[in-house]
């Protein structure tokens, strides 16, 4: 049932660009609008396709990408396995209220070939853009449906979220800033609150985790990169006091070389800087936060 409504933003898409086909002049300049070339920040093999043109510059447009784990790791507060044959697919529904102000709203799945666990993403949200600088705000759920425990994709990898195996779901209010030196060029930062629920009778000992993520990203032309910080603690009165004191941090690090033949090259490390340890406490283990840095080339067909 779930993959069924991945697909059938794509279905749509096809009906969405028919419909254009017949709405006229004032049609095909809003198409065009809609369909020109995606900027770095967003993934290569994204694209736009516009639904329906409405009076006053509103209009309705269906976004559709589907990327490697490694290359969707830009600017996410969450921290999932970059390797692993691990796939994003994604669908956007973007609606512009006027010619500043656009509202979204947005559903992903995460998946791994060597395993049946997914994660089920969502985010609504808005963004406000004028000339060179804008800025957004969304809020967003991620969950494992049907998927006891997140695997371990390559031994010796963080396995789970954030190095959390017992990982269950997580909600989070999202900001984001842009500001644009070109076509192809631009700096963005982000900030995210959340909690991260873990699954009843997991190994930390814990319900809840409360954490807090800053990114920052630069682009100019094919090449992206973005750095994220990441704290987790455990939340304020929960079950186990023990580990109430407990704080865990990582800063992850990733780069993308989108290549002129559709193909692109990305490389990094998670957990590039830690604190904790992945040693067994009397309260439990803590979080796998081991370095792992990675390498992947990723072709489009």
């Amino acid at each position: 049932m779930r993959r069924s409504l991945l697909t059938l933003p794509l279905l749509l898409m096809s009906l969405g660009a028919a419909g254009q086909s017949l709405g006229g002049s004032n049609g095909s300049s809003v198409a065009a609008e809609l369909l020109q070339a995606p900027s770095a920040q967003d993934v290569a093999n994204a694209s736009a396709v516009p639904m329906w043109p409405g009076a006053d510059k509103h209009t309705l447009s269906l976004q559709s990408s589907l990327a490697t784990e490694a290359e969707s790791q830009r600017g996410t507060p969450l921290s999932f396995p970059p390797l692993g044959s691990g796939t994003v697919a994604s669908s956007n529904l973007n609606y512009g209220l006027t010619s500043h102000l656009t509202a979204h709203a947005g559903v992903s799945e995460r998946s791994w070939a060597n395993r049946a666990p997914r994660i089920i993403g969502s985010e609504l949200g808005a963004s406000y853009e004028v000339g060179r600088y804008s800025v957004g705000v969304s809020v967003g759920a991620n969950g494992t449906p049907n998927s006891p425990v997140l695997p371990r994709v390559l031994p010796g990898m963080t396995p789970g979220v954030n190095g959390l195996a017992d990982f269950d779901s997580s909600t989070q209010f999202n900001a984001r800033g842009r500001l644009a030196f070109g076509g192809s060029s631009g700096i963005d930062i982000g900030a995210s609150v959340g909690r991260i629920r873990l699954l009843p009778g997991n190994a930390l000992g814990l319900d809840t985790l409360n954490q807090k993520a800053l990114s920052f990203g630069i682009d100019h032309g094919p090449i992206s990169g973005n750095i994220i910080g990441r704290v987790m603690q455990p939340e304020a009165g929960g079950t186990n006091s023990l580990n109430g004191d407990r704080r865990w941090s990582s800063i992850d690090l990733g780069v993308t070389w989108h290549l002129p033949w559709q193909g692109s090259l990305s490389f990094g490390a998670q957990n590039v800087w830690s604190s904790g340890t992945s040693a067994s406490t009397p309260v439990g283990p803590e979080p796998d936060q081991s370095r792992t840095p990675y390498v992947q080339y990723h072709q489009d067909l």
